[in-house]
């Protein structure tokens, strides 16, 4: 399927498209390559905020965008890969059969399929900016995601060995 495709489909059942894509082998190409489109997509979903705080306050939005863009693209990435790390050692501790590559797949997968509640949530800060309607969008967004993930750990662990 296409990775449009897949999105759509996460919203139905997460577990059966982090099935099929386990199912594929392992590919630490494929895993950073959702990755990396995750994290750019959160960081075009940030401009929005940024140009209204850099209207707002009159700081520059150039500087804004590329310490945006510094933590996205090359911070948070490392971080993402570390969180999976600890997800996978928690689970492996409370018995769960888990491979490190399945918990890095649930956790990006789960980031790239959220990624137009994030896109919304970037346009809510951008044109409403703080509120309660920031604040529901973020907890949809923040739920969503959690299902995402937790669906993808699940099944992961239902294909180790």
């Amino acid at each position: 399927m296409s990775l449009t495709r897949d999105m759509v489909a996460t919203y139905r059942g997460p577990h059966r498209v982090v099935a099929r894509l386990l199912s594929m082998g392992q590919r630490e190409d494929r895993a950073l390559a959702i990755l990396m489109a995750g994290c750019g997509i959160v960081f075009v979903a940030q401009w929005p905020r940024l140009a209204r705080e850099a209207h707002l306050t009159g700081q520059e939005l150039n500087a804004l965008l590329g310490g945006t863009l510094l933590a996205w693209l090359f911070i948070a990435p490392l971080l993402l890969y570390f969180i999976a790390f600890l997800s996978h050692i928690f689970l492996r501790a409370v018995g769960r059969k888990q491979t490190s590559y399945g918990a890095r797949l649930a956790l990006f997968w789960a980031l790239l399929a959220a990624a137009p509640l994030i896109l919304l949530h970037g346009l809510v800060a951008g044109f409403i900016g703080p509120g309660i309607g920031l604040s529901v969008v973020g907890l949809i967004w923040l739920l969503v995601f959690l299902w995402f993930w937790i669906s993808g750990l699940l099944q992961a662990g239902k294909g180790a060995v």
